[in-house]
């Protein structure tokens, strides 16, 4: 038993090697409670102040006057936070459009001041205190109204190839429709937190659950007016991010931050579940438009559309959001003739931001709805109608990257059908439905071709640092962060086996500025490909200096000498020495043992004018079969069963791996059929209030609503070259493989009508939603249309 760990030796494996089943890094102290979260350090640290907000719950006003003079006299209040004590600017965005301290509120809740004291409560009750008047102004609530209001923010993007006017009027087939599609709460099991304090130094250390340290620490040091020299941030381990955490965290890092300097005690902010629901942005909602002419066997041979985006009060990451919407209106499917415009819309609401996936899913199920629409339409099956619409070798995206390794999709299309049975399913489902009036089931299959890569080519690069000590230890350093998701755990297995010792003489490091600068954001799930890169280059930077040392006590030639399994050997010889013999050896001979890694994601470009380029490394596909079972009476329905096939490439960490596909599967499967947010659109005192801000209001997953029988197999075969060892991102495209479940309660609902019947199902589709489109499918066309209530 290690003395400094309740962890026992023996449950940390030996064997380094990648591809080898091994738990989460911090599985023991997450289950023991041993692992610290940024909100635990204040209880663990002297003299600390707490924060709490001052909310203005009006969708828009304009302040008018604010008085703190009875909050700063009450028990326990330190300083009261507003504008006039930012030294710096008094914005956390990246284009000046985020205010910190706001004159002018934007969205029901946004925070106007903070108040520190000696405990929560009563920082709580002076924040009551505070008396502040306002103006309110005239709001915009919806994607709707703000596309009749042309209330639009950030560029403008438009898809295109060909002539889709054109195809339009020559294809035999045309067909068009509509989606809204809903946002989603991140709802990380931590809330946004953050803790500061000064240093002896006068450094401002910034302890902050971020997915973006040195974002967090420019923002930081932009409010204080100083150089990032002089912020520190440091991630711990952050309880769920989903990318709620990569710009939402700023702001409340910078508050904590301007606290601790002008009091010089450490400060503590973080959110309970209500602030955070309320002060933090979602995923953005999409509302689309869409036309789309085919010819007689399905394919599509003309596309338009406009993908409207919810991006709240501000900018945000909503243009990056929507460029990777368009870049995935394609899926999986070749579209010869395309035009796609990307716009974003500007209403009072929180300002939406990055959500796993980041735009990708709503541009994923605009593509899907049209298929389906067209299956009915043209009476070819759903899953033929998709499988003839595949990219096939030699294709390129509409925005110009040819689709490497297009006949993956294929196979695991075809591995997946034979594996759930799907065809003999498909008979089953007919004849159940044959036999029930008022229950029937739906059986839908469905692709995902997932571009990896930040279309943002600057953020494709990493760092990291590597230590060995003279005991044979090791180190390491990255610029990721770890949010539950298994980053650390894949960076121990990729430099313990780079370097050829066991997994036991690794160790990581908490991520922080001061030893890996310039770190993009761990998002987009590039967060093993580049921190890996940056992780492995570090010690190859290490091995070519022990390869002489190594030569030289084996009497080998350098290129000669092999380090496996914490043994070192040369080609040819049987003497070998042990690892720590050379590091002892390198360290006498006064060989660094120490590097600092990079890596760059190479053949990436993209030119956002034009739209064109090569914006991905490469791409990660997948597919999925669902079954659900839907009572006609109630619309509310069961997921029987889901069969998962998805490609990770040579899997760094199967363990890992299968748990980010189910779990990226469940959130996804969420979003599009129960997380339901909901504002007020009323013209009353709650306008523009979140009304789902709570877990009784706002349905998230829960056992009851996983699917019965729930299989997950890895589709294993090496990718393209540039990832690390052959592996593939996981982090989000399971995500869209939920798109099968929204397709089958479709299918489902469609089953109540006759053959033929068109379905327009919103999403989510909650019971409530499919109820009234069964409701409306099996009713005669020229009987009233059910109005909901």
């Amino acid at each position: 038993m290690n003395p400094f760990s309740s962890r026992p030796l023996a449950e940390i494996p030996d064997n380094g090697a990648l591809g080898v089943v091994v738990p989460h890094e911090a599985a023991w102290e997450h289950v023991t409670g041993q692992a610290l979260y940024t909100d635990d350090l204040p209880y663990r640290s002297a003299n600390v102040l707490y924060a709490w907000p001052l909310q203005v719950f009006a969708a828009h006003a304009r302040i008018d006057s604010l008085d703190a003079t009875t909050a700063r006299t009450m028990p326990g209040v330190i300083r009261v936070l507003s504008a006039e004590d930012v030294p710096g600017i008094n914005d956390y965005g990246d284009i000046g459009d985020e205010t910190l301290f706001p004159d002018v509120i934007q969205y029901h809740g946004q925070p106007v001041a903070w108040v520190l004291a000696e405990s929560l409560e009563e920082a709580r009750l002076a924040s009551d205190a505070i008396e502040v008047s306002y103006t309110e102004l005239p709001s915009i609530i919806t994607i709707q109204d703000a596309i009749e209001a042309e209330a639009f923010q950030g560029p403008r993007a438009i898809l295109q190839r060909g002539d889709a006017d054109t195809a339009l009027a020559n294809a035999p087939h045309r067909i068009s429709g509509g989606i809204d599609i809903q946002g989603q709460e991140h709802f990380y099991l931590e809330t946004q937190a953050s803790f500061a304090m000064i240093d002896e130094s006068g450094q401002v250390f910034i302890q902050s659950s971020t997915q973006a340290p040195s974002h967090t620490q420019e923002v930081a040091a932009r409010v204080l007016g100083i150089s990032s020299s002089q912020v520190t941030v440091q991630c711990l381990r952050m309880g769920g991010g989903f990318g709620g955490k990569e710009t939402n965290a700023n702001a409340f890092a910078s508050v904590a931050a301007l606290g601790a300097v002008l009091t010089g005690r450490p400060v503590s902010v973080r959110l309970n579940r209500t602030q955070d629901l309320t002060m933090t942005g979602k995923r953005g909602g999409f509302h689309a438009t869409w036309e789309a002419g085919l010819d007689d066997e399905g394919h599509i041979l003309a596309y338009k559309a406009v993908l409207t985006a919810d991006g709240g009060f501000s900018v945000d990451l909503s243009p990056a959001v929507v460029s990777r919407a368009l870049c995935h209106v394609d899926n999986a499917y070749y579209l010869p003739n395309v035009q796609v415009t990307g716009q974003i819309a500007r209403t009072n609401k929180t300002s939406h931001t990055a959500f796993r996936g980041f735009g990708a899913p709503a541009g994923m199920i605009v593509t899907e709805d049209l298929l389906g629409q067209a299956s009915t339409k043209l009476g070819i099956d759903e899953e033929e109608i998709r499988r003839r619409n595949f990219y096939a070798p030699g294709q390129s995206t509409p925005y110009g990257q040819e689709v490497s390794q297009a006949k993956r999709m294929d196979d695991i299309w075809d591995t997946l059908k034979k594996t759930s049975d799907y065809e003999n399913r498909l008979a089953q489902v007919a004849e159940f439905n044959a036999e029930h009036q008022h229950v029937k089931r739906g059986l839908a299959i469905t692709p995902v071709k997932f571009g990896v890569s930040f279309n943002k080519p600057v953020l494709n690069q990493a760092g990291a640092l590597v230590l060995i000590y003279r005991d044979g230890s090791v180190l390491i350093n990255h610029g990721g962060t770890e949010m539950g998701q298994g980053l650390h755990t894949k960076m121990l297995q990729v430099a313990a086996t780079t370097l050829g010792v066991p997994l036991r003489r690794v160790r990581l490091a908490p991520t922080r500025t001061d030893k890996v600068p310039n770190t993009s954001a761990t998002s987009a799930s590039t967060g093993s490909d580049l921190n890996g890169g940056a992780v492995k280059n570090a010690c190859e930077m290490i091995l070519d200096r022990l390869a002489p040392v190594a030569a030289g006590m084996l009497g080998v030639h350098s290129n000669d000498v092999r380090i496996t399994g914490d043994i070192v050997s040369g080609l040819g010889v049987e003497k070998t020495v042990s690892w720590t013999e050379l590091i002892e050896t390198a360290y006498l001979q006064r060989v660094s043992l120490s590097a600092a890694g990079y890596f760059r994601t190479d053949g990436i470009h993209f030119n956002l004018s034009t739209f064109k380029g090569n914006p991905f490394k490469y791409f990660s596909r997948g597919a999925a079969v669902a079954e659900v079972e839907v009572d006609g009476y109630t619309g509310a329905y069961t997921t029987r069963q889901v069969d998962l096939l998805h490609d990770v490439g040579s899997s760094l960490s199967p363990l890992i791996d299968l748990g980010q596909i189910e779990g990226a599967f469940v959130q996804g499967a969420g979003w599009l059929t129960q997380e339901d947010l909901r504002w007020d659109t009323s013209d009353g005192p709650d306008r523009g209030k979140l009304l789902t801000q709570a877990a009784s209001t706002y349905k998230l997953p829960s056992f009851s609503e996983l699917p019965q029988v729930f299989n997950v197999d890895l589709y294993v075969h090496p990718t393209d070259d540039g990832s690390v060892y052959g592996s593939k991102a996981v982090g989000e495209p399971p995500l869209m493989l939920a798109i099968a479940v929204r397709e089958a309660l479709r299918v489902t609902a469609a089953a109540f009508g006759e053959p033929g019947v068109q379905v327009e199902l919103p999403s989510p589709a909650t019971p409530e939603a499919v109820y009234w489109a069964l409701e409306k499918a099996r009713r005669p066309a020229t009987a009233p249309a059910p109005v909901a209530e």
